[in-house]
């Protein structure tokens, strides 16, 4: 087999027909694999001074690839997370070559043999009642931007949609009629509704009237009218949280991005004592089991569990209820 016409070819195989059609995978999900591999020819090219389209299999054995992970987290600051997110693309390109290719199964195999990187996990960052109201109230409500990014926010907080659902969304999408609720495709195309309160509700119906969009209009349009992109949300966010800090001093202390709005809403939920299941379910989680780390980060549910515990100076003993006499005289 020739590989300097074969892997170009199986690369972008790899893309129309494996990720696109027959798994039919997410936009998402095509970007992030599609920036792994612009990096990697990046790394090949000041490497090994080669263009993609000269590329061999035999160029990216276990070692180089390794490399490249080096690279990530050494040259670019990238954590570990991330470098496996990177490292799962690449494993996943190799399973196709696998299929195609048996000639070079003992390279791939070395490459799939690169194990992922363990990393600790910090305790998540979510936003307080006065934080959020601080936020809230940081925008201009004055102006057409300020009033998008307001309701935006507010949506954001009360739903805990993730960023690329709330980006995604279209007019039509909120109902606001019997049942009002907000509409989204999330992970693995999957769809789902989430109920909206009355404050977000009358935000919305003022917004929309404002807006004066089609149905198939963004809901939260750019100053092009198109969808707003990811960074674009997290650049007004960082704005308006540089201005709430003003007012509520906390705020300083936090790395705030659009995720941590989403975590709000679930320890929101957590707080006031709804089922981890249904909040698994509120926020579209495909297992309820990834809600565990909103419980570890609640403190107020660990002091709960604290004062039900007995003090170390406490002799421990069984329960025995006062003389009936007794008991009647105390109660006097």
């Amino acid at each position: 087999m020739n590989n300097q016409i074969n892997f170009p070819f199986l690369l972008q195989a790899f893309f129309t027909d494996r990720l696109m059609q027959q798994r039919q995978v997410s936009e998402h999900t095509i970007a992030s694999y599609r920036d792994t591999f612009c990096l990697l020819f990046q790394f090949v090219k000041n490497r090994l001074n080669k263009e993609p389209s000269n590329l061999t299999i035999e160029d990216l054995g276990a070692p180089f690839i390794g490399a490249f992970l080096n690279h990530l987290e050494k040259n670019r600051g990238n954590s570990a997370r991330t470098r496996n997110v990177r490292l799962a693309a690449i494993h996943s390109f190799f399973k196709y070559i696998a299929l195609h290719d048996p000639t070079h199964s003992a390279l791939i195999q070395g490459v799939l043999a690169i194990p992922t990187k363990r990393y600790s996990r910090k305790p998540i960052d979510f936003l307080t009642r006065d934080e959020v109201n601080a936020l809230l109230k940081a925008p201009d409500k004055n102006t057409w931007t300020g009033s998008r990014d307001r309701v935006m926010i507010l949506l954001a907080v009360q739903t805990g949609l993730r960023v690329s659902e709330l980006i995604g969304l279209t007019c039509q999408d909120i109902v606001l009629g019997s049942g009002p609720h907000v509409r989204c495709k999330g992970k693995g195309r999957k769809e789902r509704c989430t109920p909206l309160r009355k404050e977000v509700i009358a935000a919305l119906n003022s917004w929309l009237v404002e807006r004066k969009g089609k149905a198939s209009d963004p809901l939260f349009p750019n100053a092009r009218g198109g969808h707003l992109s990811r960074r674009g949300v997290e650049y007004l966010l960082n704005k308006h949280v540089s201005v709430a800090s003003k007012r509520c001093t906390s705020l300083k202390n936090k790395n705030i991005s659009p995720h941590v709005l989403r975590h709000t809403t679930a320890m929101g939920l957590l707080q006031n004592g709804v089922d981890r299941s249904v909040i698994a379910l509120w926020l579209g989680h495909e297992n309820p089991e990834t809600t565990q780390m909103y419980l570890q980060a609640n403190l107020k549910i660990k002091e709960q569990a604290l004062e039900k515990t007995r003090p170390f100076n406490v002799k421990p003993g069984r329960y025995r209820p006062d003389d009936q006499i007794l008991a009647f005289l105390k109660d006097l």
